[in-house]
């Protein structure tokens, strides 16, 4: 039997790198290896040939059940995932294998075994948007009523008067929240980052960044929009963002 032809998604260097290794060191041949669904989905319209994609469900931006999604068509997929919940979900639908994180050798020759016995079919579109958590949204106040928001289209968190702020860039928002303590909990997943007492960050939503002093930076999350970071929080920003210090 010929080779297995994989492609690697995963936006994490050193997991991707491993799972690269493993495939080779089993027999497997790396056509490619992505680091994020956009990437995925540009791949997917061109002429490549592979017989399964090994992809990471939690990426920035758009994610890996996001990305397939969106795709026309694609070949077999296993789900490599830190996140068990995923993991079981797609396991119950009997539509492909499934990796948990960290990727060990003997699990990996279980996948593969499984893969060469054509045991995994392909996903339907509906059965993957089935897979996609419910988008985490929260109220804010709108005259004497209240509006749902998409966490994923903020920017940041404010507080101001012992009132917490949702901030879209410049549009702002009164939120029931009286700390930033109370996001925080309410989203404990999403990665936000104190940034200052009164500013609470998504380091997703951050497209620049310049100096503002020794050991100090500011982001850019909108147009005209400039969030100043605190020297303590400096240094694990520019790692989260893998930043080179300047």
């Amino acid at each position: 039997m010929k080779p297995l032809r994989t492609l690697v998604v995963d936006d994490e260097p050193l997991a991707r790198e491993r799972l690269s290794r493993l495939l080779q060191e089993a027999g497997c041949t790396v056509v490619d290896e992505l680091e994020d669904g956009v990437a995925l989905l540009q791949w997917l319209n061109q002429a490549h040939e592979v017989d399964v994609i090994f992809l990471d469900i939690q990426m920035p931006g758009l994610n890996g059940m996001e990305a397939l999604a969106e795709a026309a068509t694609y070949p077999p997929v296993v789900f490599v995932t830190a996140y068990s919940e995923y993991a079981v979900r797609a396991f119950e639908l009997a539509a492909h294998d499934y990796l948990l994180k960290p990727v060990f050798a003997d699990r990996l020759a279980k996948c593969l075994d499984r893969l060469k016995g054509a045991l995994v079919r392909r996903l339907s579109p509906t059965e993957i948007k089935s897979l996609l958590p419910p988008k985490a949204r929260f109220p804010v106040k709108a005259g004497v009523g209240e509006l749902f928001m998409d966490l994923e289209a903020m920017t940041h968190f404010e507080l101001k008067d012992d009132h917490v702020i949702a901030c879209r860039g410049q549009n702002q928002y009164k939120t029931r929240w009286t700390a930033l303590s109370e996001v925080e909990q309410a989203f404990p997943d999403d990665g936000m980052m104190r940034i200052q007492r009164h500013l609470l960050l998504r380091p997703r939503a951050v497209i620049g960044t310049h100096p503002a002093g020794i050991g100090r930076m500011k982001v850019l999350v909108a147009q005209g929009v400039h969030l100043p970071v605190s020297r303590a929080m400096t240094p694990r920003l520019r790692e989260l963002l893998k930043m080179k210090p300047v």
